[in-house]
């Protein structure tokens, strides 16, 4: 680590917690901990875990998290293992304990920037496993710009039934094709057993790949870290590296600002359209680049989404699982590519110390007899899929996941819905039919509150059959596993007095993805007589957390903040 000058340097925080004869008590309860004599003479960095066994996603980050602090001992520095909390969007989705998912982003960005700060630490290596862990770590990254590395806990390996790979979506739409009567209870009780089999995120082009491609895309992460499987030898020795790494950050007084840049923003989109990636991608990179001071817009993703194509075939959408993208390479050579189709900005500084093109530099390109990826002149579409409409339906911007198995333009009439769990009781009992747009509101930031994912009405969509006859919109937003013709974050959100909020049955309602417009066929007036009788509904929550997100929380086309 060099001289004790140096090592001083490199003390920026901790040196005001455990310097001097005054610091003596703060010493003291250090060494109850584990810190010994030389220790007090260390950089000092927090390891924050997300570990917990609430989640498959993240039961395994503990023995991820032991192997940085080892790291960081090895490359002469003191690791102090802290944790935070996980929720899980996939056991709570379709509950009301689902309105926690997306608040649970703000309570760890805030937790780890509270440990952090108060106990001086030099750097940071975050662990994030299930969706919102990510953006979280991220954002409490962004907000303290001390020398940090993120680690992605990996993705699980996919189940299997009857001989096809299988995963949680499996198991959601196998509840639609059970109401639609196309599987028995027993068929659906054996995926439902064979879809999990250990640790590890979704295993598909769901958020939390999305969010760690992004993650490694933005340079705040160790390269190939967003395609290891979580139960691997590999990534055991990524949480080692990513330790050491830390302290070269350190040493070279590398921070999350020099990194963190607007070119690195939309190096991640890119890559995140490239991918197929999850809508929620948009509504984590807004307040991640809130937090790091970076101008983001919803613009910038129809911009990017002009010139890039979607190359991965991965689920949702596709055939493959993140797992399988491991075995042939990872999303590395795939940013080479971008990036030699000049698509990708080079110049970025990484958490390596080194910028993305040294990164990729030697990096081997796919196996010649693979489809998971396709080559950039036999693009799965063209364009991006991520595509931002706009209209009288949504003034400020709502984000649709189009891949072009569902067409471009969807026209139908209204059926609406002011819950999910309403509008999932109608799409189970046949009600929902071909030609509706199904219309589910109050589910926005605010309005929820907390923006649920959609996952169980887009699933039941797709299971009975009608994913190419049946558009959904909504305020709330959508898990990275839903498909088919959908469209969340509408802004303004009804709640909020949108028009949204002013949708009766039986109006026709038209999304044109090539035009980016969603508009509802009613007069400008109508609208307006509407909105000017309409109410807003009392508020769900008026105590607790919920309550307190509800009144700081802001739109979702500017990232669902509350800093």
């Amino acid at each position: 680590m060099g001289t004790n000058s140096n090592r001083k340097s490199q003390r920026k925080w901790s040196s005001v917690v455990v310097d001097g004869i005054e610091r003596a008590p703060s010493r003291a309860m250090l060494r109850a901990v584990g810190f010994v004599d030389d220790d007090f003479q260390k950089p000092q960095v927090g390891i924050a875990s997300t570990w917990s066994m609430v989640t498959p996603c993240n039961m395994h980050i503990d023995r991820l998290a032991a192997e940085a602090e080892k790291g960081v001992s090895v490359g002469g520095g003191k690791g102090v293992l802290f944790n935070t909390i996980s929720i899980s969007d996939g056991i709570s989705m379709g509950t009301e304990g689902m309105k926690y998912s997306l608040v649970s982003r703000e309570i760890i960005a805030d937790s780890i920037e509270a440990v952090t700060a108060c106990e001086g630490f030099d750097g940071v290596v975050a662990f994030g496993g299930c969706d919102k862990n990510m953006p979280g770590c991220l954002i409490a990254l962004a907000r303290l710009n001390r020398p940090a590395v993120f680690v992605y806990g990996g993705t699980i390996k996919p189940g299997c039934y009857c001989g096809k790979d299988v995963d949680i979506v499996s198991v959601f739409e196998a509840v639609g094709r059970h109401a639609k009567g196309e599987i028995d209870s027993k068929k659906l009780f054996e995926i439902e057993r064979s879809a999990i089999p250990g640790a590890g995120s979704c295993g598909g082009m769901y958020t939390a790949n999305t969010m760690a491609s992004a993650i490694e895309a933005l340079g705040m992460s160790l390269t190939n870290s967003s395609s290891r499987v979580a139960e691997s030898v590999d990534k055991l020795q990524e949480a080692h590296a990513a330790g050491r790494a830390v302290m070269h950050l350190i040493e070279r007084e590398i921070l999350p600002s020099d990194i963190m840049t607007r070119d690195a923003f939309l190096n991640a989109v890119t890559v995140v359209m490239a991918l197929g990636g999850s809508t929620n991608a948009v509504l984590h990179l807004l307040a991640m680049a809130r937090a790091a001071s970076v101008r983001l817009r919803l613009d910038d993703f129809t911009r990017i989404g002009k010139k890039v194509p979607v190359l991965a075939d991965l689920k949702p959408s596709g055939k493959y699982v993140m797992a399988d993208l491991a075995e042939i390479g990872g999303v590395a050579p795939l940013m080479a590519r971008l990036m030699k189709e000049g698509l990708l900005n080079g110049d970025c500084l990484t958490v390596t110390g080194k910028t993305l093109q040294q990164n990729l530099s030697n990096v081997k390109p796919y196996p010649r007899k693979q489809s998971i990826i396709r080559p950039m002149s036999r693009p799965i579409k063209p364009d991006g899929h991520l595509v931002i409409l706009k209209g009288n339906l949504a003034p400020d911007g709502a984000v649709a996941k189009i891949s072009g198995k569902e067409g471009l333009h969807f026209s139908g009439r209204a059926i609406v819905f002011n819950s999910e769990e309403q509008a999932l009781k109608k799409i189970l009992d046949g009600s929902v039919k071909a030609g509706h747009v199904v219309v589910i509101r109050y589910e926005g930031p605010k309005g929820g509150p907390g923006m649920r994912e959609m996952l169980a009405p887009t699933s039941a969509i797709m299971g009975r059959g009608l994913g190419q006859e049946v558009a959904l919109i909504t305020d709330g937003r959508f898990s990275g596993g839903s498909h088919g013709f959908v469209i969340g974050h509408v802004t303004p959100e009804a709640f909020m007095g949108g028009p949204l909020a002013v949708v009766k049955n039986g109006d026709e309602i038209s999304i044109d993805a090539q035009k980016k417009s969603i508009k509802i066929n009613v007069s400008k007036a109508e609208i307006g007589r509407r909105l000017k009788a309409w109410k807003p509904p009392r508020a769900r929550y008026r105590s607790g957390v919920l309550a307190k997100y509800a009144r700081l929380v802001g739109p979702a086309s500017e990232g669902a903040v509350t800093d």
